[in-house]
């Protein structure tokens, strides 16, 4: 293998690829990026063996070839490297040469022939959307999953392709964030699969170069097809983007069971307000005590917090409201991560009594249902 690279394009494919190799691999292949160059394109791919991930960047290919070399010490080098063309070499075992102006590297490598391949799909579920509303999507759930363990069903986030939308859900058993958007599919195609955490993460951090978006699943894997777009294409990146995960195993809980049929009381809040004054009367909470209290009353809202540690605050905030007094108390992060996930400039907050969920509402299909707590 021969090649002549830009040095900033390498640097920003291995940027895109390296995030998924942890220091702590048992196999040292899982900490190698295998490279694979034809057809002036230079292809480059990490695994976990749960998750792995495949960009194509720009290339002058000389001679065509393949390698594996470790990926976190192969952008360190690519990022220092004084001269903007690099000429790579690979010799014989699996020996890479790196040249760019004076500074020469010789990187030890291993044979492709050792690297897991990543699955192909044939005659799956596929549905195409935009990668602009997925991000959004995704950032209006994911705050919500579940982190524990005992609990894997719920550590990821569920999706849902039935009639022409695709509906998005997060649960940790306190709160339930629900997201939905109609997209291009037959109106009888259904699907559903549960996304890992691990891997959410990973698309929220991928889905930043516009275009469209292809998703393909099966009972035990799901793959994502992320179009670069033009600023892709700036970074030297070629083709699309290939993200494909396993998925988690298990039936995801009847969320809806959860969702309030019918609320009593509506009130329209502003977004950012709202958002600011439950994170202002947070600052005096404690552990022992972590809640706030919202007190709802004719045409005022009040938010307040309290801890024997730190003191008390109050916040109040003026909303066209003529129902019955109701004070409830949450977990003033639950409050507050929908509201900063959300860019909606108005939300509706719908409520019962101290004793039943509270929901965050807006007008384009999302929703967060918050449970209570027993006021102190």
């Amino acid at each position: 293998m021969k090649l002549k690279l830009n040095r900033d394009h390498l640097s920003n494919g291995l940027q895109q690829v390296m995030n998924l190799v942890g220091s702590r691999q048992t196999m040292p292949i899982l900490k190698n990026v295998l490279i694979e160059a034809e057809n002036d394109e230079v292809s480059l791919t990490t695994t976990n063996l749960d998750l792995g991930i495949r960009c194509t960047i720009k290339a002058e290919v000389l001679e065509p070839g393949s390698i594996t070399l470790p990926v976190r010490k192969l952008a360190s080098i690519v990022k220092e490297l004084p001269n903007l063309e690099i000429h790579m070499e690979t010799a014989v075992n699996n020996v890479s040469k790196i040249t760019s102006g004076g500074s020469n590297f010789r990187i030890m490598g291993i044979g492709k022939e050792e690297f897991p391949p990543l699955p192909t799909f044939d005659d799956q579920h596929v549905f195409n959307l935009e990668q602009s509303g997925l991000a959004k999507m995704l950032k209006n759930v994911s705050y919500a999953e579940s982190t524990d363990e005992n609990r894997y069903v719920l550590n990821g986030v569920f999706f849902s392709f039935e009639g022409g939308a695709l509906k998005l859900a997060a649960t940790d058993g306190r709160r339930l964030a629900v997201s939905s958007e109609k997209i291009e599919a037959p109106e009888d195609s259904v699907g559903s699969l549960i996304l890992p955490a691990k891997t959410v993460s990973e698309l929220e951090r991928l889905l930043n170069h516009g275009g469209a978006l292809k998703i393909l699943f099966n009972d035990r894997q799901v793959a994502f097809e992320l179009e670069i777009g033009e600023e892709g294409d700036a970074l030297g990146l070629k083709n699309n983007i290939y993200l494909v995960s396993k998925i988690v195993e298990g039936k995801y809980p009847d969320y809806q069971q959860v969702i309030p049929k019918e609320a009593d009381q509506r009130v329209k809040l502003e977004r950012e307000l709202m958002l600011e004054c439950v994170n202002r009367a947070a600052l005096v909470i404690s552990d022992k005590q972590f809640q706030v209290k919202l007190k709802i009353s004719e045409n005022l809202l009040e938010i307040s917090g309290e801890s024997q540690e730190f003191g008390e605050s109050h916040e109040t905030m003026a909303i066209a409201y003529e129902g019955p007094e109701v004070q409830v108390a949450f977990n003033p992060r639950f409050l507050m991560e929908p509201l900063k996930a959300l860019a909606n400039d108005e939300v509706f907050f719908e409520f019962k009594d101290e004793l039943s969920p509270g929901v965050i509402k807006t007008m384009d299909d999302f929703l967060c249902v918050v449970m209570p707590l027993r006021i102190n």
